[in-house]
């Protein structure tokens, strides 16, 4: 209950950039019940670069899942929607780091992304580029299908 209250706070307090649309802010009742994940990022991480392709199959394959990004860095307002463009970020992104506010560390290795589950509970946290099939496990849902496990990006160890 608490991380939903949470989320519902730094979602109305926060900006989103690319979508909603500007103006709008993600209310709850949109989230209830989802999935969400939030990605932290930056645009001199070369795994986050990686990565960023598999996040945006999982919010465009998995609409009951939303996914969300935070830059590292805090870059705000035109600075943000040029990272975000730079990035190939389709997904929204939060002005605000929720980090504090769900009681949890920032984050000291990029990737990392954060799972809340549907009823709230933040479930342990994904560090490290992920693949479209791990990020699919991680938030409940069936793994792809085969040959459909990853957006095609190469991932280097």
């Amino acid at each position: 209950m608490r991380a939903r209250t949470v989320i519902l706070l730094l979602l109305i307090l926060a900006g989103c950039s690319p979508a909603p649309p500007p103006g709008k802010r993600l209310e709850l009742d949109q989230l209830r019940g989802q999935w969400v994940l939030i990605n932290y990022w930056a645009t001199w991480c070369k795994p986050c670069r990686q990565e960023i392709p598999e996040l945006n199959a999982l919010a465009s394959q998995y609409p009951e899942v939303a996914v969300l990004g935070v830059n590292f860095d805090g870059s705000l307002g035109e600075q943000l929607a040029q990272e975000v463009r730079e990035m190939g970020i389709a997904f929204p992104v939060l002005e605000e780091d929720p980090a504090a506010a769900l009681g949890v560390e920032r984050p000291a290795v990029l990737p990392t992304t954060l799972v809340i589950d549907p009823q709230g509970l933040l479930r342990p946290a994904l560090v490290g580029p992920q693949t479209l099939a791990s990020l699919a496990l991680a938030s409940g849902q069936k793994k792809p299908a085969q040959g459909a496990g990853d957006s095609g990006v190469a991932h280097e160890n």
